[in-house]
């Protein structure tokens, strides 16, 4: 098999026209709702050592021998509950998402100098590689990769780019890159989230607090020096600013806890617990560290977590949805996009 993959058709006697390339990347979603389908996916993921730091001597038999053996069934009912006809919501946010940025970066401009917009998903289809590809058969020689995690995380963000780098490892000839790092405290993301919550309660009125869940992560790699934690703070103390609410109603919290060790705390459904079992009877839940819905927020935030708050004498419980393909949002990313283009066009 050739190391190299085969270079794109080139005429030395026109040349090839210059284009940029957008790519999206968030984190993946399963084929479908079934543990078969989970089983590959949940190896790729879990086999990152970004993602689970560990000596693979020590993992990958827990892997291999408990977590592939039990969890892809578990998964796969929740999955199934959250599966539409279009299929993974992430899916079908992903795609909807690079459409409308897209459209929103072509405004405006000749029809030939439009910006190639693509997506991939770092663990399943479609993949980094795949889809890099895809943009250089397009022409792009040169290419932002916008990974769509406002926080910057090693797990997440530098997994990414871990991917394009291994992609990029195949190519004679390499095009220019660039990357999103993190945008906690985007004017624009800051003013999408805000104007949702900002809808919500004006279509249900206010809880009587807001909860800014987050996803976790190991407590012991904040320890060691990742910026996750400090940046879900920017991103909450920016929120809550641009709502004007005071501190005492705004909580942040962290979910989606995985195996036995310590994560950021506090967690997210043992304080929706302790908060009603307090007293509290409306919480609005926000989930400002995903760009889309997916399973951690469809089915951990608005059903898991609701039913503990309901159980344990909460009376109402709101989940607001992520931005997906909200035009602020989606105007937000087109301006953050233009930016880190800059100089290229």
């Amino acid at each position: 098999m050739a190391r190299f993959r085969p270079e794109p058709a080139f005429d030395p006697a026109c040349g090839r026209r210059s284009r940029t390339g957008v790519l999206l990347v968030n984190l993946g979603t399963p084929a479908a709702p079934t543990a078969a389908a989970l089983r590959p996916w949940l190896r790729q993921f879990l086999s990152d050592p970004r993602v689970v730091e560990l000596p693979r001597l020590v993992w990958q038999p827990i892997l291999n021998g408990i977590v592939l053996t039990t969890r892809p069934a578990k998964s796969a009912r929740k999955y199934a509950s959250i599966w539409t006809a279009e299929g993974s919501p992430l899916k079908v946010h992903s795609e909807r998402q690079a459409a409308a940025l897209a459209a929103a970066l072509g405004q405006g401009q000749p029809p030939d100098a439009g910006i190639a917009v693509a997506w991939a998903m770092r663990y399943g289809a479609p993949g980094i590689a795949d889809t890099l590809a895809g943009l250089r058969a397009q022409g792009c020689d040169r290419i932002l990769v916008v990974p769509l995690y406002p926080q910057f995380a090693g797990s997440t963000t530098a997994s990414t780019l871990d991917e394009v780098a291994r992609a990029m490892q195949t190519w004679r000839n390499l095009p220019e890159i660039r990357f999103v790092r993190s945008f906690p405290g985007d004017a624009g993301y800051i003013a999408a989230l805000a104007a949702s919550v900002h809808e919500h309660w004006a279509r249900h009125g206010q809880g009587d607090r807001l909860l800014a869940s987050f996803h976790g992560q190991p407590k012991r790699t904040d320890e060691l020096g990742d910026p996750y934690r400090a940046e879900c703070f920017v991103t909450a103390r920016l929120l809550g600013e641009a709502l004007a609410l005071p501190r005492e109603k705004l909580m942040v919290t962290f979910q989606s806890r995985f195996g036995a060790s310590a994560w950021l705390q506090p967690y997210t459904l043992p304080t929706l617990e302790t908060l009603a079992a307090s007293g509290v009877k409306r919480v609005d839940t926000i989930c400002p560290g995903f760009a889309a819905d997916c399973l951690e927020t469809l089915e951990e935030i608005a059903m898991q977590c609701r039913n503990a708050f309901i159980a344990h004498g909460g009376e109402v419980f709101h989940y607001i949805s992520c931005l997906n393909e909200r035009p602020d949002w989606i105007e937000a990313l087109a301006a953050l996009v233009r930016r880190h283009l800059d100089g290229w066009r």
